[in-house]
């Protein structure tokens, strides 16, 4: 009885989706005497929500033309705004800013697709200490994090206090392959002072100040073994690659399009990638002293927790991760 219940709303759906769907889309063409694009595009503000109704409609279009219309190279994008117009017969002369919506909502859809591309190949490609270029971005990291701390060999037993597992670094990043050391050496390049004070952190933790209302739900118990208790610290560096991890299955689950429509007013870069990487290490760190973990073997469920919180955050059709790397108010004027 169930199977059959679940085969006929099953039926219904692809029903309503296939024709009735189509019918009312028909109707409300007639009756305002504009197409679903130009309604999206008229109707709702610019950023993700425009931009992820537009993927929908041209996805989910019967047009063979419109449906491929998402995956076409960027060159051709201002053809594919042509070729759109003309067969929905829209007059580019009387709706300017119809193509000019479109192109913004195309560069975003293409972009982010190419984005995963080269975010794979990034992730594919592993360590190799033969490579000069490798070697340099490694060691950059450690100048970054430790300026004041000369690397004495290149294998050391130095790199674990930046939170590596073992005295050579190209171990780790088996799992992220060069993704991982791109995304620390941005981190710590270009938000040093925070990546130092994380760093620092993880290295010498500290708990987060318990709260009067928290203070008076201890019993004298809890409170005598929370005194006594330390705060559990973390591998930077592992903990970098793991959140490299964390910040990949966003990005190819789609869950990041909400973010990356809202930042990039235009095609989203590898840079919007590691800015997010940023702000997602920084988040994590403050989440974890929140949490305060009995010990390191709980990171997985600090971690799961801690992703659950982005992908609700991420729901939300306005919500940018991270603001003060947001672009600049061109998305408004689109």
């Amino acid at each position: 009885m169930k199977h059959f219940l679940r085969m006929f709303v099953q039926v219904c759906l692809y029903f309503y989706c296939k024709c009735l769907w189509r019918c009312l889309k028909f109707v409300v063409r007639k009756l305002t005497g504009q197409c679903e694009l130009q309604r999206i595009c008229y109707n709702t503000k610019p950023g993700a929500a425009r931009t992820m109704k537009i993927e929908a409609s041209l996805k989910g279009s019967k047009s063979k033309r419109l449906q491929t219309s998402v995956n076409v190279h960027p060159d051709a994008i201002e053809k594919t705004i042509d070729d759109i117009m003309e067969l929905k017969r829209i007059n580019p002369d009387r709706n300017p800013q119809l193509g000019v919506s479109l192109q913004a909502c195309l560069l975003q859809i293409v972009g982010y697709r190419n984005l995963i591309a080269e975010v794979e190949k990034l992730r594919r490609e592993p360590y190799d200490s033969e490579n000069p270029q490798h070697e340099e971005m490694l060691l950059k990291l450690w100048k970054c994090l430790k300026p004041n701390s000369p690397l004495k060999a290149r294998i050391s037993k130095q790199w674990c206090e930046i939170g590596f597992q073992g005295d050579d670094p190209k171990t780790d990043f088996r799992g992220m392959g060069l993704l991982g050391l791109y995304n620390l050496v941005y981190f710590a390049e270009w938000d040093t002072e925070i990546a130092q004070q994380v760093l620092t952190d993880s290295l010498h933790p500290k708990y987060r100040e318990v709260t009067k209302k928290e203070l008076s739900q201890l019993s004298k118990a809890e409170w005598e073994k929370k005194k006594f208790d330390k705060a559990i610290g973390y591998s930077f560096a592992i903990v970098g690659i793991n959140i490299t991890d964390l910040a990949y299955n966003l990005l190819v689950s789609g869950a990041l399009k909400t973010h990356f429509y809202n930042v990039a007013p235009e095609a989203p870069t590898l840079t919007h990638f590691q800015q997010t990487f940023c702000y997602l290490m920084h988040e994590f760190h403050k989440f974890w002293i929140d949490e305060d973990p009995l010990d390191i073997m709980e990171f997985n469920r600090v971690r799961e927790k801690f992703y659950k919180r982005i992908l609700r955050q991420l729901q939300n059709p306005e919500m940018a991760l991270c603001p003060h790397f947001a672009a600049t108010e061109s998305l408004i004027n689109m």
